[in-house]
């Protein structure tokens, strides 16, 4: 499955490998796809995929990440070759990571971002409410998120932006429920977020989104000739893209409205996860699949890009927000402006 040059496999027992310039995608000894390497930027890999060793090679050699992810789409581990990418930039990235005024600013507007579009899927779902009562209940956490976002200029450190967004992803998880119809609410109650692991079937979806948007963001950044683990919200942590994580924060409301609409329209049921050990649950393989496929042709949506004032598809978004964030790290009168759709 090919999108915007990155190849997803979904399908266990897979194995790929190179023949001449393809990359070879066979399954049970049996070729199901063959795709010439010249046309791919990644190769992303959930849960048992095997790779020939030549392959990983030449994607190594030609610059093009290959990805592995576990089953529930948590990232394991990443091959690159050489690093790429503008030296000059990546110096003005870390003497900006060192100014604690620049970088409080940053992570509050990244933060800023990922509020006011979470705040617009509650207040799309007041809309659509079938009850007052909902309606009045999602009108009030989309109203306790507006008093976030009026309380991030008052934060005055990087451990208050992050209570400010901790609490409005409380408020924000608190009304999720509200936006499934009511059909589907017992399969998929959602009690807060859960990760590492997922503990219902919302949070095993969401998490499996957030890995695809994740992986996009730090490819982007790299694109951009950016370092994704030099950031500004997130921690420093070793082999943690923390930049990355930054610029998902605005899109992680685009992987929740995508896990809504699948529930919703009932292309998700409860037949379509599994109860592992310990209480985590985790998406079975055609379900993964059919959530990839999903996300693919959400991403060939068109946007109107409010920077920009152009239409381009939701999908190369991350480039143009990371395009957006080197310049604003370059020139400090093109401050970053997260992507928040009119």
């Amino acid at each position: 499955m090919q999108l915007l040059n990155t190849l997803y496999i979904t399908t266990p027992d897979t194995y790929l490998r190179l023949d001449n310039d393809t990359l070879r995608v066979e399954v049970e000894r049996e070729t199901r796809l063959r795709v010439p390497l010249h046309h791919l930027t990644a190769v992303v890999c959930f849960g048992h995929v095997s790779l020939s060793a030549p392959l990983m090679h030449r994607l190594a050699e030609s610059g093009q990440a290959l990805v592995l992810l576990d089953d529930n789409g948590r990232f394991k581990a990443r091959l690159e070759g050489a690093v790429s990418g503008n030296v000059l930039l990546r110096r003005a990235q870390f003497q900006q990571a060192a100014n604690s005024v620049f970088a409080l600013d940053m992570a509050r507007t990244f933060v800023a971002g990922k509020i006011k579009n979470t705040r617009q899927v509650l207040q799309r779902g007041a809309r659509e409410a079938k009850t007052e009562e909902e309606v009045k209940a999602l009108t009030r956490l989309a109203d306790n998120l507006a008093a976030s976002l009026r309380a991030l200029p008052e934060a005055g450190s990087l451990d208050m932006v992050r209570g400010v967004e901790g609490e409005a992803a409380r408020q924000y998880f608190s009304g999720l429920n509200l936006l499934v119809r009511l059909e589907q609410r017992q399969s998929f109650c959602l009690d807060g977020r859960t990760r590492r692991p997922p503990l219902d079937r919302f949070n095993a979806m969401l998490s499996f989104l957030y890995a695809m948007w994740m992986n996009d963001c730090r490819s982007a950044l790299e694109a951009a000739g950016l370092d994704p683990q030099m950031g500004f919200l997130h921690a420093l942590r070793p082999g943690r893209a923390a930049l990355a994580l930054d610029l998902m924060e605005e899109f992680r409301p685009w992987a929740d409205r995508l896990a809504l609409t699948l529930i919703n329209r009932g292309q998700m049921g409860a037949k379509d996860f599994a109860l592992r050990e310990g209480g985590g649950v985790s998406l079975l393989p055609d379900a993964r699949k059919a959530v990839v496929v999903a996300y693919q042709e959400r991403k060939r949506d068109e946007i109107s890009h409010p920077v920009l004032a152009q239409s381009l598809p939701l999908g190369l978004v991350p480039l143009v927000q990371a395009r957006l964030l080197a310049r604003a790290l370059r020139d400090d009168a093109a401050p970053y402006v997260p992507f928040v759709p009119r």
